[in-house]
This record gives structure tokens, sequence and C-alpha cells, in this order.
């Protein structure tokens, strides 16, 4: 009982949080400036004319006032219809799913390749804190965060699309060999940040009484940190992976554009610079629902996997 009434206090959160977060965005592009109907019909090849702009605004509903525009809005989006996109012309719904996917498993590779590279390195400077592997790794994750992703992203693509040829430059696929140059270039950055975390965690880990006791009784080195210290280890990196996760899900935007990577990212920046307010509404709440719906799972994960290892331990 008392778990269906967190549940449902969740849920009552996001939708407060939601409306809340759609009031905002939808008041921001109403004041923002630039006229839609003249970008669009720009855009299309057409004269805006003040008679055409007049009749593209009364099709667009542009011409109601805040109040009823909104609750337009908020009733189709209640619906399943995110409306029109200005741009592109076509449904914000199918452009948003089909922009969603590319960036889903980008990020899922990503966070993989960072889980791979992170944890070991992170676990050896713990273990070899204050000797040449800790500086070394230490050293290495400071260049890692120092780059930027965008230079990054341009160096690979100079080797292995330019020099090499093993990719294709102009990008725009969604296929496994085309997503890992752009995953590596996420992993790299994000997994020097992960591996300092991994270090700082473990190391908090090493310093506590069960692990003493552990050594104590004589059980080794690998068996305490393998099957004691890294349960006990994943609690706060769970956080870390969900916040991670609903970060790259938001669109990765510069890494994105730079490998014309059809995602999230890409289209938002694109949706900005048109003034395309549909989408941009659209893609706003969609992020803030992934954020809110990530951060319950992990809040939930956090209290199972906490009493798993307490038992563990």
């Amino acid at each position: 009982m008392h778990k269906n009434k967190k549940i449902l206090k969740n849920i009552l959160q996001i939708i407060i949080v939601l409306f809340g977060i759609s009031f905002f965005t939808f008041s921001l592009t109403y004041l923002s400036p630039g006229d839609p109907a003249e970008i669009m019909l720009t855009e299309c090849g057409h004269i805006p004319t003040p008679e055409l702009l007049a009749q593209t605004r009364a099709e667009l509903g542009l011409d109601k006032p805040f109040v009823k525009q909104y609750g337009t809005w908020v009733y189709s989006a209640l619906q399943g219809d995110m409306g029109k996109s200005y741009s592109l012309k076509t449904s914000v719904a199918e452009k948003i799913k089909q922009a969603f996917f590319p960036t889903l498993n980008l990020s899922l590779l990503a966070l993989s390749f960072t889980l791979l590279i992170s944890l070991p390195l992170g676990m050896l400077a713990a273990v070899k804190k204050d000797k040449w592997q800790d500086y070394l790794i230490r050293s290495f994750t400071f260049i890692g965060i120092s780059v930027p992703s965008f230079w990054l992203g341009l160096i690979f693509l100079s080797i292995f699309g330019v020099t090499l040829k093993w990719v294709s430059v102009s990008g725009g696929k969604t296929d496994f060999k085309s997503m890992i140059l752009p995953a590596l270039t996420i992993a790299l950055a994000m997994s020097s940040k992960y591996t300092r975390q991994v270090r700082h965690i473990f190391l908090e880990e090493l310093e506590k009484t069960y692990v003493t006791g552990a050594r104590m009784r004589g059980i080794r080195e690998g068996i305490i940190l393998w099957k004691h210290v890294l349960p006990n280890a994943m609690l706060p990196l769970i956080t870390l992976l969900g916040l991670s996760l609903g970060s790259l899900l938001g669109g990765t935007a510069v890494v994105e554009i730079i490998y014309n990577w059809p995602g999230m990212g890409s289209m938002a920046v694109k949706a900005i610079s048109y003034r395309d307010y549909p989408l941009i509404q659209a893609y706003v709440l969609l992020i803030a629902l992934i954020y809110l719906i990530i951060t319950m799972l992990v809040d939930f994960s956090y209290k199972y996997l906490d009493s798993r290892v307490k038992g563990v331990v």
C-alpha cells in the first residue's frame, strides 16, 4: 500500500511539473522575437506579403490570444496530437519518433563504452592510489575532460573518414558502423569524468570497516573488490548513469551535427533556427518527461539495490 501511494505521488508530481514546463515553454515561444509564419513562408520560397502572412497566421492559429493558443495546444497534446511542424510540414509526433530512436541507440552505445572504459580504470586508480598507475590514469582523464567534443569529433572524421575511408564523412546513416564514432566521441569525454568519480567512490568504500574486516579474515583482495566493494559502489553509479542517460537522450547536439546524425539534438537545433515552435515545445516536454521518469526509476531501483547490498555486506 505504501509503495502504491509513493508511485501515485510521483505520477502526480510528474503531471504537475509537465504542466508547469509546458506553460513556461509555450510562454517563451510566444514572447520570443520573430514571426514563425514569415519564416515558414520565406523557407518555402514565398514572398511574405501582408495578405499571405495574415492567412498563414490564421491557418496556424497564431492570430488567437495566448490563453486560447495554449489551451488548444494542451487539449491536442493530451490526445497525442503535438501539432504540425512549421518547417517540415509533417506531424511533430512523427518527427519526434523518427529522431528519438537514433538518439536512444547512440546514447545506450555511448554509455556502454563509457562503462567499459571508466569502470576498470577507476577501480585500478583507486586500488593503486598515489602510484604511477593512478597518476597516469588521472593525467589521461584530465586531458579527456579538457578536449572539446567537437574537436575530437572532427579529428575522428579526419582520420577514419578522410584518411582511412572507413566511414562516410557525409553521415546521415543510423546503422551500427556509423554509430561507433559518434558514440566513442561522447564516451571518451564522459569516461574521463566517470573514471574520476569511480575512483572517488571506490576509495571511500575501500576505507570502510567491512573492507578492513574482510582483509583481517584473510579474504583475497580480488574477492573483496568484486564481491563486496563493487556492489556497494554501484549505488551512486546508478544515479550517475540515470542522469547521464537523460542528458544524452536530450540530444548531444554538437556531436550529432558534426556526424550528421539524425537525432534529437540536431533536430532541436534546426527547430530553434527555424522558429519551429510546435517542434520545440514537443521536444522540451519529451525531455522533461524522460528526466522525470528516469529519476523516479533510479529512486526505486536505488532503494531496492540498497536492501540487496545490505544483505551482501
